[in-house]
């Protein structure tokens, strides 16, 4: 697993204040909107103390890499895999089985109709 994209970072070009709520949303997939809602909610319920726990984060958590995501689908997927790895594995060997399957089935085709094709493939084995 690539420890680069499974890290918590600060989304200072997405946040508001400090980015520590983007960089939530961001590492856990949920919508920035409720990430802020719930912030207030726990600042304004606690006495003092999420505050602290607010500004340490936003101080030492590491600013996001720019190039962290190449695209929208890459993002989803770390986000998959830093909520469930294990679901993101199965899903990645479904998807590796499927291919696999696929490259049986064309290399049966072609082979089936070529004699001389199928004997190469067999001193090969």
């Amino acid at each position: 697993m690539n420890p680069i994209h499974t890290r918590f970072y600060r989304d200072k070009a997405n946040g508001k204040f400090m980015g520590v709520c983007a960089g939530i949303a961001d590492y856990t997939g949920i919508d920035v909107l409720w990430v802020r809602i719930a912030t207030l909610v726990l600042l304004s319920m606690s006495g003092g103390t999420a505050w602290v726990i607010y500004f340490g984060i936003g101080f030492l958590a590491p600013d996001k890499p720019r190039a962290l995501y190449t695209d929208r689908e890459e993002q989803r997927f770390w986000q998959g895999v830093r909520q469930s790895p294990g679901r993101t594995t199965r899903e990645v060997r479904a998807k590796f089985r499927d291919l696999d399957r696929r490259l049986a089935a064309v290399e049966d085709y072609y082979v089936s109709s070529n004699p001389r094709l199928s004997e190469e493939i067999e001193k090969l084995r």
